[in-house]
């Protein structure tokens, strides 16, 4: 990926293409690894903290290259802790890997979801700019589709994070469709799980899907990262109205392919749920999604919808939710309630990134 001034951008390489780097530039081929921690392990932002590279080599390296890191531009603070930021990106229309862009990526932005909770940290990060699944309760579908987040975009937003280092777990579940970007999403969770890289174990992060046919089966073939996938309703036809994505892939075929791959493990397999009250919380959904998932080792999140603008959906009350809860638990069904954070920032919506690309407009 270049930037304005076509240098490249370090952050977002894996080792193997480090190595070719430097050895297309003179350098010892252990340099690379060097890079490369100083990078993950020591989350440098600019070449001439390399210490360990000589001053001829970082002086070589800076010609062509910078580390990459872009901070957050803006946040909001929940009263509950939650503090969503606004990242700048260098998103790609196309391969979401390494085109270049007219700009340094001032003029497109995605949200990054911080949620601390006590000894647990968990950041939610985005993979595209807007989103094409078009979902009917989405903010982030409204802003229409942009562009793919670069693995460089993908990972500054852990990167330059301010808390990246109370981070116990990652999750996929931000702006965009993760397996409509793939390639990106595969190569940050390798740079995330690599040992030459950040070290995390697979089992810390996951990864959402409304189920995106032949991608997401290549993610479970590919990955051994946890997979959400965004159920909403069991009923085909309502869920197609919900999520057009469900005429692509149906729900029955993502659950299809599910029991193919084994659970039964440290790799887990979940359904997120969003309830919307009087619509898919009754008892007769509680017994689709139990006649759906029957013998598939997974759990059920139920998510409380809050309104958003420009939705006409009303959000579920805590007796339907708590009822639907206990009906799938007492039935094999392994079901939790998602405590709702950052409510009063919005914090599951793409409203700060549509306010300031209104901004923009208006300028």
């Amino acid at each position: 990926m270049e930037t304005n001034d076509n240098r490249k951008v370090l952050l977002g390489l894996s080792l193997d293409e480090l190595k070719v780097i430097v050895r297309d530039m003179g350098m010892p081929a252990f340099t690379a690894g060097q890079i490369l921690r100083w990078i993950c392990q020591q989350h440098v932002t600019d070449i001439d903290q390399m210490t360990n590279l000589s001053k001829v080599n970082r002086e070589r390296l800076k010609e062509h290259f910078i580390v990459g890191a872009m901070a957050p531009i803006d946040c909001q603070r929940s009263k509950d802790g939650t503090i969503k930021y606004l990242f700048p990106v260098r998103c790609s229309e196309s391969s979401g890997i390494s085109d270049s862009s007219e700009s340094s990526g001032a003029s497109r932005f995605v949200e990054t979801v911080f949620i601390p909770d006590g000894d647990r940290a968990t950041l939610c990060v985005s993979c595209q700019v807007g989103c094409k699944m078009n979902c009917l309760f989405c903010q982030t579908g409204k802003q229409g589709f942009e562009g793919h987040l670069t693995a460089a975009d993908i990972l500054n937003q852990i990167y330059a994070l301010p808390e990246r280092e109370r981070l116990t777990n990652i999750v996929f579940m931000g702006q965009g469709e993760p397996m409509d970007n793939l390639d990106a999403v595969l190569r940050v969770t390798e740079i995330l799980t690599a040992g030459d890289g950040y070290g995390w174990s697979l089992h810390r992060i996951t990864v959402s899907s409304v189920g995106i046919k032949n991608k997401l089966q290549r993610f479970l073939d590919e990955s051994e990262c946890h997979v959400a996938i965004s159920m909403h309703s069991p009923l085909p036809e309502q869920r197609r109205r919900l999520m057009p994505a469900e005429g692509q892939m149906s729900i029955t075929e993502v659950v299809a392919l599910l029991r193919q791959y084994d659970f039964s493990h440290q790799r887990r397999c979940s359904f997120e749920y969003i309830c919307f009250g009087g619509l898919n919380d009754g008892p007769v959904y509680g017994r689709e999604i139990i006649r759906l998932l029957k013998g598939l080792d997974c759990r059920v999140n139920l998510i409380r919808f809050h309104e958003i603008p420009g939705v006409d959906l009303p959000g579920s009350d805590e007796k339907r939710m708590e009822a639907l809860r206990d009906y799938l638990t007492a039935h094999g069904v392994f079901t939790t309630i998602r405590a709702s954070r950052g409510q009063d920032i919005f914090a599951a919506c793409g409203l700060l990134s549509t306010a300031r690309k209104g901004e923009k407009v208006k300028r």
